[in-house]
């Protein structure tokens, strides 16, 4: 199991990060911990959680980021019950010096895997700062001693190393640079894709996408790769980063050897698509023509999905993504009863608004060369000017956050008492 710490400012932005999660039923709250209860059957808000940790922010004294959000990753091969996950967030954080500050667990299913998110304070009810010294150290020492308690896969020295699995950014984060790194440098090494298309699908569900920049300016040809971070209906927001800031691995050079081998390893490794497929066909089977249920199903069984989409809402093309043998395939390359036209007859009308679901992208053909893919830059969506081309090759310090969503008003809180919303079982 890996865990990851993250500190920061904005209240806000954690909460509607998991907010989105749940609406988008791809997440839901799992149970709390000294968390101001909803009344009846209301479902937790981002304004009634804010309460909750209001008093705790409004007496901080002098931490600058005392906002904190955990994710807690077992591996994609430990199968927890219910019950086991809230023992397991519930260790984790008495064992880190968390236990009696409010938090709430939220558990995710929307990369293949389930694993947790957990927001909570760094700052106790007087104001002072829950000390975070050899944090790192001390978080890996537990993960250790919960792997043995619960009898789960032991996390290896790269996963820690590389800090794996990979975690979606969060542009309200900050260190925007370091997160897309974070996805980018071990998805460029590791995976296998034959397409720009297929790469741009599996960093889509990490809400990142790229671009390829050719052409002239100020004299000078230009040939290379440019990453945004991505909103929930696949916009970019903040500033693009040349590829080079990320490493050779990550530019068109490396690339282009990446999807030729892929291609050379599809021809030895078929059992993997048609795994794969098979995966995929149950789904279809068990959905029917519900496709919010097809992503579900398949998410269970650690496969994601991109679909296309016009503007007119038709779908044109589907990836699938296989996250244990980190493998991308086009859905036409499955089979032809996989192909994009098969599923915008079987869920005509229907959309979904997740990462999973990328519409109004440019339309990609299926072969194997780089020079299919022509996407043209657009660094803002408003704005395709020639200044941006040369923006696209500097350095940009990222944006902070939003403002914090912090309210006092502390009513008294109940002691870890279990609350499900959000994801249909």
């Amino acid at each position: 199991m890996i865990a990851k710490i993250s500190h920061g400012s904005s209240l806000y932005g954690v909460l509607a990060y998991n907010q989105l999660k749940v609406d988008e039923r791809h997440a839901d709250v799992l149970f709390t911990s000294r968390i101001i209860e909803p009344q009846g059957d209301n479902p937790y808000t981002i304004g009634h959680l804010s309460r909750s940790f209001g008093d705790y922010l409004t007496t901080n004294r002098k931490t600058e980021k005392p906002v904190l959000h955990i994710s807690l990753n077992p591996d994609p091969k430990d199968c927890l019950s219910e019950e086991r996950f809230v023992s397991l967030a519930e260790e984790y954080m008495r064992r880190m010096g968390f236990g009696d500050q409010p938090y709430i667990v939220y558990r995710h299913n929307d990369i293949g895997r389930e694993h947790l998110h957990i927001v909570s304070v760094r700052v106790d009810e007087t104001g002072r700062a829950i000390s975070d010294s050899y944090e790192h150290g001390r978080s890996m020492k537990v993960c250790r001693e919960l792997e043995r308690q619960f009898g789960l896969v032991p996390a290896t020295p790269k996963q820690w190393k590389e800090g794996l699995p990979l975690s979606p950014v969060d542009y309200g984060d900050g260190n925007l640079k370091g997160q897309l790194a974070g996805v980018i440098r071990p998805i460029a090494r590791e995976w296998r894709f034959r397409t720009l298309g297929e790469y741009r699908a599996v960093l889509s569900l990490y809400g990142i996408t790229v671009d390829e920049v050719k052409g002239e300016y100020g004299g000078r040809e230009y040939h290379g790769l440019t990453y945004s971070a991505t909103d929930r209906e696949g916009n970019k927001v903040g500033k693009p980063f040349k590829s080079s800031v990320f490493g050779k691995e990550a530019g068109v050079a490396a690339l282009e050897r990446r999807m030729h081998n892929a291609a050379a390893w599809e021809k030895t490794h078929k059992e993997v698509a048609a795994a794969t497929a098979g995966k995929v066909a149950a789904a279809m089977q068990t959905a029917g023509h519900d496709r919010a249920q097809f992503e579900r199903e398949l998410m269970r069984q650690g496969i994601g999905v991109v679909f296309r989409q016009n503007e007119a809402g038709r779908i044109y093309g589907a990836t699938f993504i296989d996250h244990a043998a980190k493998a991308v395939f086009n859905g036409s390359r499955l089979g032809k009863e996989f192909s994009a036209g098969v599923f915008n007859d079987l869920f005509a009308g229907q959309d979904t608004t997740g990462l999973a679901s990328q519409q109004h992208q440019p339309e990609h053909s299926h072969t194997t060369e780089w020079q299919e893919q022509h996407t043209g830059y657009r660094p803002d969506h408003k704005d395709g000017t020639t200044q941006n081309v040369a923006a696209a090759f500097n350095l940009f310090a990222p944006v902070p956050g939003g403002v914090s969503g912090d309210q006092p008003v502390p009513p008294q809180r109940k002691k870890k008492k279990r609350r499900k919303y959000g994801r249909q079982q």
